[in-house]
């Protein structure tokens, strides 16, 4: 049995206003590629299938191609849902696709799903747990200890009667840790992502009954405790914290029991993310344009702000996504000692003070100008000058 373990899609998502829906499609069909070259029997989606709950027609296009060249071409698709989906619009059509080997677990009902497919060793059974939280858990199972997150994924399973004799896979859209050890987050997962992993944890023990374990939640491809459970990572970059990562599908073979294969088949990008850093003449000489088509951020360590220098950018990186400044002004900044700012310090005395000690000197009239507004704007009651 050699399927892929897929996650995080985020199909529909954007940077800094740019849409990656063509980067998307474009790395849909790479997996799918590498699917048929693979000869495999399955794909794995481990949640996150969309950005939002109520994806773009564009994102659900792209899902559905992605699905049709799939189910064309007899290879099996396992789904569950993550935080960012919506369970009943991920789950509408479900039975109907069933038929043509799609097979969408979305809605947690108090059971964890499964499919099970053939080869020459005999079964193979592919659990589904969806994203869950805790009180649904308790909801269906009122009986079974659901105190903790952890405590509530188990007793999940444990209604499932895993057979430990077969080949059992699960697809889990978990906060995944191993003892004390948590996953290392790539910095795309939203905010409140971050937090729902934070809180809600589940110990990868947890799934100890399982040949292998696909997880999805976790933006950057790692391990979790053992080699036969990983986050598959998002396909493409998401952050700048992921520049240098470098993004994959596992491709996993299964022959009889305890006997599997891992490889990690690399995913090459439509669009490289980049960070460059210098002064704007340097960044726009000719000489040092590379991949202009590249998604960019750029660090200029001019000392003078330049006027509307992300134009000027641009014009050579078409697909600039953010600029900030490195020079001695945001060094002074970041080591300005605000400790020293009391309540008795006018708006006006701490304007100077902030000014003489980062840019060193005073604010010009068209800068208290600005200064005065932006107090007033915040309520600063003393705007004197």
């Amino acid at each position: 049995m050699k399927f892929l373990h897929l996650g995080d899609l985020h199909l529909g998502r954007s940077l800094n206003d740019i849409s990656l829906l063509a980067d998307q499609a474009d790395i849909l069909n790479k997996i799918k590629n590498i699917a048929l070259e693979e000869e495999a029997d399955a794909v794995l989606i481990a949640g996150d299938v969309y950005d939002r709950s109520i994806p773009s027609e564009e994102a659900v296009r792209l899902l559905d191609r992605f699905l049709t060249e799939l189910a064309d071409n007899h290879i099996t698709v396992i789904l569950i849902s993550g935080n960012h989906d919506s369970d009943e619009r991920l789950n509408f059509g479900s039975s109907l696709l069933r038929a043509r080997g799609i097979h969408i677990v979305s809605i947690y009902d108090g059971t964890v799903p499964c499919v099970t497919l053939e080869d020459q060793y005999g079964p193979v059974h592919f659990y589904c747990l969806p994203f869950v939280k805790a009180s649904r858990v308790r909801y269906f199972h009122p009986e079974l200890d659901t105190d903790t997150y952890d405590a509530a994924i188990r007793s999940a399973i444990s209604v499932s009667s895993v057979n430990p004799e077969e080949r059992n896979v699960i697809l889990s859209h978990q906060f995944v840790v191993s003892g004390s050890k948590d996953p290392v987050s790539a910095g795309s997962e939203n905010t409140a992502a971050e937090q729902v992993g934070t809180i809600e944890k589940v110990d990868v023990s947890a799934y100890e009954a399982f040949d292998y374990v696909a997880l999805g939640h976790i933006h950057s491809p790692q391990l979790a405790g053992r080699d036969t459970a990983r986050y598959s990572g998002s396909p493409l970059k998401y952050s700048l914290s992921e520049i240098g990562h470098e993004k994959s599908v596992p491709v996993i073979t299964m022959k009889e029991k305890g006997n599997i294969d891992i490889e990690l088949k690399k995913l090459t990008p439509l669009h490289e993310m980049r960070h460059i850093k210098g002064p704007l003449a340097k960044l726009t000489d000719p000489a040092n344009i590379t991949d202009a088509d590249d998604y960019i951020y750029a660090t200029l360590t001019d000392e003078e702000i330049i006027p509307d220098a992300i134009s000027i950018l641009r014009n050579d990186y078409p697909n600039i996504m953010k600029l900030n400044y490195q020079n001695s002004h945001t060094a002074a900044i970041e080591n300005f000692d605000f400790s020293k700012i009391t309540a008795k310090t006018s708006f006006a005395d701490l304007m100077r003070d902030f000014y003489a000690q980062v840019i060193g000197g005073e604010p010009s009239e068209e800068e208290w100008q600005i200064l005065r507004e932006a107090a007033g704007e915040a309520g600063v009651e003393d705007e004197a000058g």
